[in-house]
């Protein structure tokens, strides 16, 4: 049976508010084979205080400026020296204590290269409350044209596919999460399979949904990602992504009443 060491990358940026919850949420874990790597772009508001609070439970702290959070993610993915690689933002935090030992055990299964799980949006200003529910459950390489990815925070990888195929573009703003997974499970077909659990309960507000023109970009982008990658697509089929999200967020309110 193979040793899965898995390598959780958390990358940072004036995160006081939200970095404790994020690396308890690791350290609380019931799987031990853990490497904890934090990238720091340089905080100014005691984030890095915070880090230094917990000393060699975090196993390297890195922080220094950076050209963005996909340079900050690929400084990660380079340094790491796990079999396994994912990525925990700043501002959200694992689910369940069992997390990575579930993941860890399908890896343990030499044919699984990747793996793809759930997240769950939560309010920002009342963590307990679920406003949607994103299942990857469905998830196939053919959505990609319509502007459907599995849930990033979800994806879990071989640290030898990103030795072969690379890291973030960090030319991309918001969508390089979207190329990557392009890349790795459409272009080069890698094999993953499905973790039927939530793995991360992320705050809501992100980067590439706080404002219209950031949708804009993301969407330019995600277009920009299929032609790059030989996926045919339009905008057509890229908005119409939105009518789904609305049935996921009333079908959430639904759950709730």
């Amino acid at each position: 049976m193979e040793n899965i060491t898995v390598s959780i990358i958390t990358i940072s940026f004036n995160s006081v508010k939200t970095i404790s919850g994020t690396i308890e949420s690791v350290l609380n874990q019931t799987y031990k084979d853990i490497e904890y790597i934090v990238i720091d772009g340089g905080s100014i508001d005691g984030t890095n205080d915070i880090l230094n609070s917990f000393g060699r439970k975090i196993s390297r702290i890195i922080s220094e400026p950076d050209d963005g959070i996909y340079d900050a993610m690929n400084k990660g993915i380079r340094m790491a020296s796990g079999n396994v690689i994912g990525i925990l933002n700043s501002d959200d935090h694992f689910c369940r204590n069992d997390v990575v030992e579930k993941i860890a055990a399908e890896f343990e299964d030499q044919n699984c290269q990747a793996l793809i799980a759930d997240a769950r949006f939560i309010d920002s200003k009342n963590p307990s409350k679920i406003v949607r529910y994103f299942s990857s459950a469905n998830f196939h390489p053919g959505k990609f044209k319509f502007g459907f990815m599995p849930a990033h925070p979800g994806f879990y990888a071989r640290k030898e596919l990103f030795d072969k195929y690379g890291c973030y573009k960090t030319d991309y703003k918001i969508a390089a999460d979207f190329e990557l997974l392009i890349r790795f499970m459409y272009v080069n077909k890698i094999n993953f399979r499905y973790l039927k659990i939530p793995v991360v309960d992320m705050r809501t507000g992100g980067v590439s949904n706080r404002t219209v023109y950031s949708r804009y970009l993301l969407n330019k982008e995600i277009y920009r990602a299929c032609r790059e990658n030989g996926i045919k697509t339009n905008y057509f089929y890229i908005y119409s992504k939105y009518f789904i999200k609305i049935f996921e967020f009333v079908g959430i309110r639904k759950f709730h009443n």
